[in-house]
């Protein structure tokens, strides 16, 4: 069986954006929010909503029980790099909460992700098997003979 641990993030990301396109709603204000305080523009792609869901999802599965706190620090960045004028010496940034809460909601309507109560979240056991299916999609799509060990 074939996990999210054995194909590469980027293409099992891309696979569980596509398939939570259609379960998800985007909100409205996404289009004028930065996705941080360290952004100096909302976000450019046109599925960011579903992509950040995916991210999302991927990473209270291998990190959960996970917390909004330790999601924004993982979602932020560097405050001097990314913003004109600053001159005070770099300092971190968190990425922004109300993105992680509201994605992290749609998720656990889906039956994803549950509250674990002074935990933060947890994958379910559906949340398993959709990152599953969607493993397995993305290995067998994947022509990479360093992969075909695992086969």
């Amino acid at each position: 069986m074939v996990t999210i641990y054995d194909v590469p993030a980027d293409a099992l990301i891309e696979e569980l954006s596509d398939r939570l396109a259609d379960r998800l709603e985007t909100p409205e204000w996404v289009n004028y929010t930065k996705s941080g305080a360290d952004r100096e523009l909302p976000p450019e792609q046109d599925d960011f909503w579903e992509t950040r869901a995916a991210s999302l999802l991927r990473k209270v599965a291998m990190n959960g029980p996970i917390g909004i706190e330790r999601l924004a620090t993982e979602y932020g960045g560097s405050t001097r790099g990314s913003t004109r004028y600053r001159v005070a010496p770099p300092s971190h940034a968190g990425g922004s909460r109300k993105i992680i809460r509201t994605a992290l909601a749609q998720l656990e309507d889906e039956g994803f992700v549950q509250t674990a109560q002074g935990e933060g979240r947890r994958i379910t056991d559906e949340g398993r098997a959709f990152l599953d299916e969607a493993a397995e999609a993305v290995f067998e799509s994947i022509d990479n003979p360093e992969l075909e060990r695992y086969a």
